[in-house]
């Protein structure tokens, strides 16, 4: 469905074909059987070959307008670079090719001592400290931003004009206590919106304690998760695998992103010796018994 809503130039065999291959990843029906999945070719028109620099290679075949000084502002939400952890990618590599001038917000972070068995736990962490905790969902202590810089909103603001967690907008204006944003597709093209900074209190079971984040609730987007990715359609997809797929349907979800054939990009560099295969994470005793 995805394919034919974004694709009218296609025709139906090859549109079929790339279909069935997406659909191949997600049951793992093709490819050699391994222990939980199976090892795929990705197809020669679909994989980045002949490169030095990983980051510099997926940033071409994604946002190939920034290394010719051309504003993407139009299409920039609508495209993304994906892997399987934010820490294989580097954002600050994509920013330097912004030349408009960065400015930098940092967050206010302190501990809150609300349960009486974590008070003296929470009084012994510095603001210091807290500056170093980096947990999904917060955004990081110092963040860096430039105009026409892609952002996510990892919090929801208004459901009413379509702000919520998950939300990629383009940075229009850099104030001291508020960014001023739009989106450039959907419904609300162009509609300026304003964001604050928000208290926030990271929920991740591995802080044993409580405390409080106040910083802007956005994230740089040039990138983002598989998971992250769920549920968007993008005419550009670079996938970038510095290390291998871990997570069943891992592989499925970044494929399956696209609305073209011709828009997604692979490019594997978890193992010199083998550049064009790759391991699908399968467990196939999920389909079992589903009609």
């Amino acid at each position: 469905m995805r394919l034919k809503a974004g694709d009218s130039h296609t025709n139906s065999s090859e549109l079929k074909e790339f279909a069935d291959w997406i659909l191949g990843i997600s049951d793992g029906s093709h490819g050699t059987p391994r222990d939980c999945g199976e090892r795929i070719e990705i197809p020669e028109d679909i994989l980045v070959k002949d490169w030095d620099d990983p980051i510099e290679a997926i940033c071409k075949v994604t946002y190939p307008e920034l290394f010719c000084g051309k504003n993407i502002d139009e299409h920039i939400e609508d495209r993304a670079i994906l892997a399987p952890t934010l820490q294989i990618v580097d954002e600050n590599y994509m920013m330097s090719l912004n030349p408009t001038e960065a400015q930098t917000y940092y967050s206010s972070d302190k501990a809150c001592p609300t349960e009486s068995n974590n008070d003296l736990l929470a009084s012994i962490h510095t603001p210091k400290f807290l500056n170093t905790i980096k947990c999904s969902g917060v955004p990081n202590h110092e963040l860096t931003l430039k105009v026409r810089t892609p952002i996510m909103l990892l919090r929801n603001i208004d459901h009413s004009t379509g702000l919520c967690n998950g939300t990629r907008l383009v940075v229009t204006r850099l104030g001291k206590h508020i960014i001023e944003a739009c989106s450039k597709v959907g419904k609300n093209k162009s509609q300026k919106v304003f964001i604050p900074r928000m208290t926030l209190s990271p929920l991740d079971h591995r802080i044993p304690f409580k405390f409080h984040w106040r910083q802007f609730p956005i994230m740089v987007s040039y990138a983002m998760t598989i998971n992250k990715s769920q549920g968007q359609s993008l005419s550009k997809v670079g996938l970038l695998l510095r290390k291998p797929i871990f997570i069943h349907g891992q592989l499925y979800v970044a494929a399956s992103r696209v609305t073209n054939r011709q828009g997604l990009k692979i490019l594997l560099c978890h193992d010199a010796n083998n550049r064009s295969y790759i391991d699908n994470v399968v467990f196939k005793e999920v389909f079992r018994n589903v009609c």
